[in-house]
């Protein structure tokens, strides 16, 4: 049996991430209705990233004997003025998680729950690529963003994103 507090983070976790999968669904609208269908892309492909952590953290639960309590998931509230504002909220976004991640790491730490340390190593190192991948986006949006053609062009490289489901072992 898994720690009580631990098991609760993980717990919420699973609605946290649903809620990412929701957040990236909605700025992935905000783009289609901008017609900028390649970050709309790059949003939708990160929405199932965030489904399946969802999952992970789930099943991890499920196979440690832990029942699953899934929480009404919040309406996105987000409102942007600009092109840029999703990327800076989905920056901003991948910060929250990571913090998240990392208070349950520390309470399994303080639990000597070393097989959820285990298991939240990947989350961790996987946060890292997430804030990067997002810093990385509005570092191009600010050097092409302000030009047509080269937004054009930035917009032709994230539609070509595809979905690769996570590699983890349970």
């Amino acid at each position: 049996m898994l720690d009580k507090k631990v098991a609760e983070l993980l717990n919420t976790q699973v609605n946290k991430e649903f809620y990412s999968a929701y957040l990236y669904l909605d700025f992935s609208n905000y783009y289609v209705e901008k017609g900028l269908d390649g970050f709309a892309n790059w949003y939708k492909v990160q929405a199932q990233e965030e489904r399946d952590h969802a999952m992970l953290f789930l099943q991890y639960l499920q196979n440690n004997g832990c029942s699953v309590t899934l929480d009404a998931i919040d309406k996105p509230d987000k409102v942007f003025e600009g092109y840029d504002g999703p990327l800076h909220a989905g920056y901003e976004h991948e910060q929250y998680v990571t913090a998240l991640i990392h208070t349950i790491y520390d309470a399994a730490h303080e639990a000597k729950d070393y097989r959820t340390m285990q298991f939240l190593d990947w989350f961790v190192k996987e946060q890292g690529e997430e804030e990067t991948n997002a810093e990385n986006l509005i570092k191009k949006y600010e050097l092409f963003g302000s030009d047509a053609k080269a937004l054009y062009m930035l917009d032709n490289e994230l539609a070509a994103r595809v979905y690769s489901a996570p590699s983890l072992v349970l």
